[in-house]
């Protein structure tokens, strides 16, 4: 087991001291936005104060609606999370916003940075918004997002929103984190359409076509109604129009957020909350699979390898002859 546990870098240190963690956290529940995102930080980047401040937060986890925004590139999520904002919090609410950015090649940090496009988020003590980097990961979102999710839970904000990368059919990853999952697309997106009904389609639990007042956007309205017309889905699945820009559609959106949230409210906020532990224990698993290929050297890999090029066995067999050891 140890030699599994020194896998990888080892958790940069942090400034926070253990006694400040409960000032912290009490300033944090308090909505002291300066408490919010120092508390962010340490989860980003899981530093050593990271794993005691996400045992202090426990008791204040569980409320939050967790829904993730996933789509095309080009079908406006970004417009569409801000316009969201301004609805929730004309209605009161308060908002967390988790926005998921390619990462740096040189530095690996987000590139879009505060997302410029969310001007409701600006000067609104309701509203905070955090741009995390993807780390590369190809779902769409990187493990901090989930225990980031944890310190704006515990913050006390309603709502919970995550964009993802905005790559495509790839962004699987917000199928296991979310409560709610919305799938944007745009008219004028073309193939993005079939990319969709092969992979995005079947963990929406919302469509929107976004842009709604451009030509085509009936059309592909249509598109999709179609697509899940021949598949067996084990709920109905609302397909919404909306125009972002000018907030048309958006309260019904929320409202239909709200409405599957609650409904799935009834599993439990543990069961919610252990759907996205069993996503960090894959992630953190899979990684450490790939470091151990990747860097070490040593004649079991390099059997393994010669095996798998030869077509003796599958990439899958090879891994699980790995794990197994």
């Amino acid at each position: 087991m140890d030699d599994v546990t020194q896998l990888g870098p080892p958790p940069p240190r942090s400034t926070l001291k253990l006694e400040a963690i409960p000032d912290l956290v009490h300033r944090l529940r308090a909505g002291e936005r300066r408490a919010i995102a120092a508390a962010v930080t340490e989860l980003e980047k899981l530093s050593t104060s990271a794993p005691p401040l996400l045992e202090a937060l426990q008791p204040y986890l569980g409320k939050a609606l967790v829904v993730g925004f996933t789509g095309p590139p080009g079908a406006g999520k970004s417009t569409l999370v801000n316009s969201v904002i301004s609805h929730v919090r004309s209605q009161g609410g308060t908002v967390g916003v988790i926005a998921v950015d390619p990462s740096s090649p040189i530095s690996g940090g987000a590139i879009l940075g505060d997302r410029i496009r969310m001007t409701a988020a600006l000067d609104d003590d309701g509203v905070f918004v955090r741009s995390l980097a993807s780390r590369g990961y190809l779902g769409g979102l990187s493990p901090a997002a989930v225990r980031v999710i944890d310190a704006l839970d515990a913050a006390g904000f309603d709502l919970i929103l995550l964009e993802t990368v905005g790559t495509g059919q790839s962004e699987m990853d917000v199928a296991e984190v979310a409560d709610v999952r919305v799938v944007i697309s745009a008219p004028g997106l073309g193939d993005d359409i079939q990319a969709m009904k092969s992979g995005l389609l079947e963990i929406a639990d919302i469509l929107v076509v976004n842009k709604g007042d451009r030509e085509g956007a009936e059309l592909t309205l249509q598109q999709l109604l179609g697509a899940l017309s021949i598949r067996s889905m084990r709920t109905p699945v609302p397909v919404l129009k909306t125009t972002a820009t000018t907030g048309e559609g958006v309260p019904e959106l929320v409202k239909t957020m709200q409405e599957i949230g609650q409904r799935g409210a009834g599993a439990g906020p543990m069961a919610r909350r252990r759907r996205r532990a069993r996503y960090l224990i894959a992630r953190a698993a899979a990684d450490i699979v790939a470091r151990r290929v990747k860097e070490d050297s040593n004649r079991e890999i390099d059997g393994l390898s010669d095996e798998v090029l030869s077509g003796r066995v599958s990439p899958d067999v090879a891994a699980r002859k790995l794990l197994s050891k």
